[in-house]
């Protein structure tokens, strides 16, 4: 089964690729990811197009990118993923991979953008524990860092840290583990189906608005290509 991965660079989205890739059945064709006109950046996460390229050169799959504008309409949003899917079917993929695993409301979105396309949502990590899944993640041999954070939820001092045993330990027990309710974005920057680690340093921390109270909430700590 001809299959792409809905694709954020992060750790969810790669463990979900992981999952299906132990599976003989399945044939990965392409990591799917949103881009940011303008900045440059996998949209939400604020990843750099440059780190994305070394993630696809390391994991020895290729991109298909959808780019968008700035402060992107939905109706836009809809009409530019419309057009990746009808390029999805030209190629003969049959499945779509997303790293969800318990907001019901973004698995029914999923389903629904997809319905009547012909290709089938898969949802390898759906209804895992996610204390189990970030050690899962770690044991694995995984290695992400944190590009976003949500300042209403952790201190900033999480910002630009690895997701390890220590960072399990000094996380906050009334916040998802896994980061699903927006607690914090990633990248992953080594793992089992990784060629090479990808060498990185934090470069900037820039503070961005809640669009709803003006109040400054989200922290994006950059990361970028490691200097020889």
């Amino acid at each position: 089964m001809k299959t792409v991965i809905a694709y954020s660079g992060g750790k969810d989205s790669t463990l979900a690729l992981y999952n299906i890739q132990q599976n003989p059945e399945y044939e990965v064709d392409s990591l799917l990811v949103t881009l940011t006109e303008g900045f440059d950046r996998v949209s939400i996460h604020g990843v750099r197009y440059a780190m994305l390229k070394q993630q696809s050169e390391s994991l020895g799959i290729p991109l298909r990118e959808v780019w968008i504008p700035q402060d992107c309409p939905n109706e836009v949003y809809q009409d530019r993923m419309g057009k990746a899917v009808s390029g999805m079917l030209e190629d003969g993929v049959t499945h779509m991979v997303f790293g969800d695993i318990h907001l019901a409301d973004v698995r029914a979105y999923r389903e629904k953008m997809l319905e009547g396309t012909g290709i089938t949502p898969v949802f390898p990590l759906w209804g895992r524990d996610v204390g189990e899944l970030g050690r899962e993640f770690i044991e694995r041999g995984f290695k992400t860092v944190l590009t976003c954070i949500d300042m209403e939820q952790l201190d900033r001092s999480f910002a630009g840290r690895v997701y390890d045993a220590d960072f399990l330990r000094d996380y906050p027990e009334n916040c998802d583990v896994c980061g699903e309710n927006g607690e914090f974005h990633t990248f992953v920057f080594d793992g089992p189906n990784l060629e090479f680690p990808i060498r990185y340093e934090l470069g900037d921390e820039r503070v961005t608005p809640d669009v709803v109270t003006g109040r400054d909430r989200f922290l994006f700590r950059d990361v970028v290509p490691k200097r020889i």
